[in-house]
């Protein structure tokens, strides 16, 4: 029979206090105690776990995969610990798990709550959300920052990482506007030209698809604003300036109370959204419950539910 491994949680609470402070010099220093005696108090950990928790880098520490999940561990324990010692009388017995999730700052909202919310309502997970640019967002997925970044556009195919990207979704796109607005039985192309047009700024899936439609039309759209953010454009759409080129979920509570109506919708445009998630030895549980749960509704639709990315 395997010798059961107790825990030392001294070794671990040193660990932890180095992996916060980020500098073995100045932790020992608040410690206490000297350097080449916290490297031994460390060593002797990663002999318990079978893991290396650190490697150095530019003469900093950095955190291995393995360090990033027992310093999630060593986060809860000494939490639970404080909570002790400050309320006898809370009796949470149940082990919770946290999810790391970027989301790209253009993301819906509305899209990221109806993800989300199956994990959020499970009592069991505690969800941190980082909005953020894409590139930033991925570079932390890299740093095992975040268990997924969630976005609507894809990394470019020549990025050297072990980035997996999974399509969940793609929602149509419609012409939408205040129901003050008046509504004009024309076809689509005078529609483009005639009525005031809010649009997502150049570089999103939409705009390219938008473009590539009007230049099929033939037609010069009437654009009067072009906004880089969904939550800005709901609520331009709102303000009955014009005609907000846009996935119906993203103002979804407004066409459900009447305030916007679907005027028109726009052939071959849609919105595609990725998870994305790293390769990674000891991934998050959690993610592949998200997963499953977004590729279930995918494949509902009659899509494909993902889309791994060539590792290069």
């Amino acid at each position: 029979m395997e010798a059961v491994r107790d825990l030392n949680y001294g070794h671990l609470r040193y660990f932890w206090a180095v992996a916060h402070d980020g500098n073995l010099t100045r932790t020992a220093h608040r410690l206490n105690v000297s350097q080449s005696a916290l490297s031994v108090q460390l060593k002797k950990l990663e002999e318990q776990l079978g893991h290396t928790l650190f490697e150095r880098r530019s003469r900093r520490l950095h955190l291995t995969e393995a360090g990033r999940i027992a310093l999630d561990h060593a986060d809860a324990i000494f939490s639970a610990g404080d909570e002790l010692v400050a309320t006898l009388d809370r009796h949470d017995t149940e082990a919770r798990r946290v999810l790391h999730v970027g989301a790209q700052a253009t993301l819906s909202r509305n899209f990221q709550l109806q993800l989300l919310r199956p994990i959020m309502t499970r009592g069991d997970v505690d969800v941190i959300i980082q909005s953020g640019a894409f590139n930033d967002l991925l570079e932390h997925l890299e740093a095992l920052q975040l268990d997924v970044v969630l976005a609507n556009s894809a990394p470019a195919m020549d990025r050297t990482s072990a980035i997996v990207v999974h399509l969940i979704d793609d929602q149509a796109v419609s012409l939408i506007g205040h129901r003050d607005r008046p509504r004009r039985r024309w076809r689509l192309p005078r529609l483009l030209t005639e009525e005031p047009l809010v649009l997502p700024a150049g570089g999103s899936g939409i705009r390219r698809g938008f473009d590539a439609l009007v230049s099929r039309l033939g037609i010069v759209p009437n654009i009067v604003a072009q906004v880089d953010d969904m939550a800005m454009l709901r609520l331009v759409a709102r303000e009955n300036i014009g005609l907000a080129v846009v996935p119906p979920i993203v103002v979804k509570d407004e066409l459900a109370s009447g305030e916007l109506v679907e005027v028109a919708k726009l052939p071959e445009l849609s919105e595609t959204f990725y998870a994305m998630t790293l390769d990674r030895r000891f991934p998050n549980p959690v993610v592949k419950t998200l997963l499953e749960s977004a590729s279930f509704g995918h494949k509902r639709s009659g899509r494909s539910s993902a889309e791994p990315r060539p590792k290069t």
